[in-house]
């Protein structure tokens, strides 16, 4: 069964309080092996109360994806102001995401995902709604404002934007996940954001 994060979820007073408890639990045990008693004791609540907020598991999972993905977009569109230019603005883009997919945060999510994604078939792609699939539509949105400003020239923004993204993931992401050797560096992250916005603006920089 599909279902996303607004469904059923109610918020109350102790809302925000619940919704780190399950942050901390999530990541520490996973979604099979987190448990509502333990939320509860993590948040410094009732297991009333957390039921009184969300119905099951799965929608307080969600909700905990879908709140820290808002928060990172919100954070970075803060940063990318109207009157920067394509290449300052896919810099931040690109800084942006390289932090959220090396962070704690992003590779534990990820890894309950795809662990957790025959169980709980809706998992996924609601998971991808609110990280991944965010991330493309605003995408999206930038590349179109730097295009019609004459700075980009993309025919399929749809395109570009995966492309965009798969780039930031290059020469880090697959070492994280398998945990090879030598660890990610600050120089690693550097590198691939810079290469990452060089490639997209030699393919779709506008020329002269």
């Amino acid at each position: 069964m599909n279902i996303t994060a607004d469904q059923g979820v109610r918020r109350g007073r102790k809302f925000d309080q619940v919704l780190e408890g399950a942050r901390k639990i999530f990541l520490r045990d996973g979604f099979e092996r987190a448990s509502v008693d333990d939320i509860a004791r993590e948040a410094g609540v009732s297991k009333a109360t957390i039921y009184a907020y969300f119905p099951d598991k799965q929608l307080m999972f969600l909700e905990v994806a879908r709140s820290e993905c808002h928060r990172q977009t919100e954070a970075a569109e803060a940063a990318i102001g109207d009157d920067l230019s394509a290449r300052a603005a896919l810099t931040i883009a690109a800084e942006r995401i390289v932090a959220f997919l090396t962070s704690d945060f992003g590779l534990r999510m990820f890894r309950i995902v795809v662990g957790e994604g025959e169980r709980f078939p809706g998992l996924g792609a609601e998971f991808h709604e609110y990280g991944p699939g965010l991330i493309h539509r605003r995408l999206v949105h930038h590349f179109g404002c730097h295009v019609d400003r004459g700075e980009l020239v993309i025919d399929d923004l749809d395109l570009a934007a995966s492309q965009f993204a798969q780039l930031c993931k290059a020469a880090i992401h697959d070492k994280l996940l398998f945990g090879l050797t030598p660890p990610v560096t600050p120089q690693d992250l550097r590198r691939s954001v810079e290469g990452t916005v060089d490639m997209f603006m030699a393919r779709y920089g506008a020329k002269g």
